[in-house]
């Protein structure tokens, strides 16, 4: 009631609005000055102008602008009329006037009604400081609460970084010491194979020098004899005289005896091209046995096998087949909707390696499969399933079998993937096995007998995908 009370007193009774610049003219009653204007335009036949709240008239009435009214309409349209009703309850007066602050949310800012200039605070929002105070609380504490939120996040943040620098110290130490074994592993087998190949050089050397000091010896003794028998012939075919010569020709072939030799002599090349050729190559070779581990010749099981795939007699190659499904008798281990098939070796521990050729297919899966896994209708192959796979789907896209799936960054086509199980460690990591360059690693605790996994997906009648999976055997 207040508040309309104040307003209706601010109103020109000629436009029933606010006053826009007010004035009056000797009655004391206020109008705007264009509403005030215009009705005695309306009056122009007439000599004198009135008033047209009491009717009074003026000969000749002179606009007096009220500068105060002026500035009481200009605070009444900047502040709002409640605040600053309630304002006049408030314990804080200004201190040059004995009437209340306002506070401008906008500006965040204590204002005075009487001293701010209005202008600087038009289409602002401004309450009395009651309401301001409640306001700014409740602020105030939904951004403590959001600080404190984020202080928590925060924390946890820096909890498990901390922990994380902690494991990528001791992960990067104890990688350091693997990969310093595996050097010192291959060094050490090297300076082996290089103390090996340079024994066995001193001992065909020597065996060489021997034949050849011995032949040369043999040869020098028989060139004596040799000689010796020059100098008989030579002496024997001096004698002229035909009886002396032909008296002592019986004799001459006991004195020859043992000094005629034919040189029958063998030459054994030295065993140079034994020690050169593709001498690192024929080293590798050598040490292929003694380094662990290699691909390994792993084997199909066909009890597991879907009906639908082919396997090779070997049981290393494993195809989809188009036209029927094969007679197999059903089993509990068989795959019966997934076009699936495990491999025989069971893994329980240790470490192991295998290759599997993946090249010229457009869908295929591998990896890991819990002996305990379910093989009948179908199956989600997850790890919270027992499976640990890679997949290659829609021709050339690549992804580790997560929950979700994990898109694998893959820069150009697989065809050859190999499979890196170290089951103590809990890690089963998959590579491009033509350059090694990592592409996903799962790091789970295993739980019992894993077996290999495999699924060369099925062919379509265009010819796609009919390539099989083959388990890649490196034979040297």
């Amino acid at each position: 009631m207040m508040a309309c009370c104040l307003k209706d007193e601010l109103l020109c009774s000629i436009c029933l609005s606010i006053y826009q610049d007010p004035v009056s003219f000797g009655c004391e009653h206020y109008f705007c000055r264009k509403c005030i204007t215009e009705h005695w335009c309306r009056q122009e036949h007439q000599t004198a102008r009135d008033c047209p709240e009491c009717r009074r008239t003026f000969s000749d009435p002179t606009l007096s602008p009220s500068l105060k009214l002026s500035n009481i309409v200009e605070r009444y349209s900047a502040f709002p009329l409640d605040a600053i009703l309630s304002a006049q309850r408030s314990p804080f007066p200004c201190k040059d006037h004995e009437k209340v602050k306002l506070f401008c949310l906008t500006d965040r800012t204590i204002v005075c009604f009487f001293c701010d200039e209005p202008a600087l605070h038009e289409q602002h929002q401004v309450t009395n400081m009651d309401e301001a105070f409640e306001e700014l609380q409740r602020e105030l504490k939904e951004q403590l609460q959001a600080l404190q939120d984020s202080e928590s996040g925060h924390t946890e943040a820096l909890h498990l970084l901390k922990h994380q620098l902690a494991e990528t110290k001791s992960s990067a130490k104890s990688l350091r010491a693997t990969i310093g074994e595996a050097f010192e592993r291959l060094h050490r087998l090297l300076r082996e194979r290089q103390k090996s190949m340079l024994e066995e050089l001193e001992a065909d050397t020597a065996r060489t020098l021997n034949d050849i000091e011995q032949k040369i010896q043999r040869y020098s003794q028989q060139l004596r004899k040799v000689q010796e028998g020059m100098l008989i012939l030579q002496e024997k075919l001096s004698e002229v005289e035909q009886h002396s010569f032909l008296e002592g020709i019986a004799s001459l072939s006991e004195r020859l005896k043992g000094k005629i030799h034919e040189t029958n002599l063998t030459y054994e090349d030295f065993p140079t091209s034994k020690y050169m050729g593709p001498l690192q190559y024929t080293i590798w070779k050598s040490l292929f046995q003694d380094i662990h581990p290699v691909p390994a010749a792993l084997m199909l099981d066909p009890v597991t096998a879907h009906h639908r795939l082919i396997l090779s007699d070997d049981c290393t190659i494993v195809a989809y087949g188009n036209l029927h499904p094969q007679p197999l008798q059903d089993s509990p281990k068989r795959f019966d909707v997934e076009v699936s098939v495990l491999g025989s070796q069971a893994f329980d521990g240790g470490v192991h390696y295998w290759e599997v050729v993946v090249s010229e297919k457009t869908q295929w899966m591998i990896g890991l499969a819990h002996e305990a896994v379910s093989r009948k209708g179908s199956i989600q192959i997850q790890p919270s399933r027992g499976f640990f796979c890679i997949v290659m789907h829609d021709g050339n896209q690549y992804s580790a079998c997560t929950e979700p799936w994990t898109r694998l960054n893959v820069k150009s086509k697989l065809e050859k993937v190999g499979v890196f199980l170290d089951y103590d460690k809990g890690l089963l990591i998959f590579y491009n096995a033509d350059d090694m360059s990592w592409l996903y690693t799962f790091r789970e605790k295993f739980p019992g007998n894993l077996h290999s996994y495999f699924s060369p997906g099925q062919s379509h009648a265009n010819g796609k995908n009919v390539q099989p999976l083959r388990i890649n055997t490196v034979r040297i």
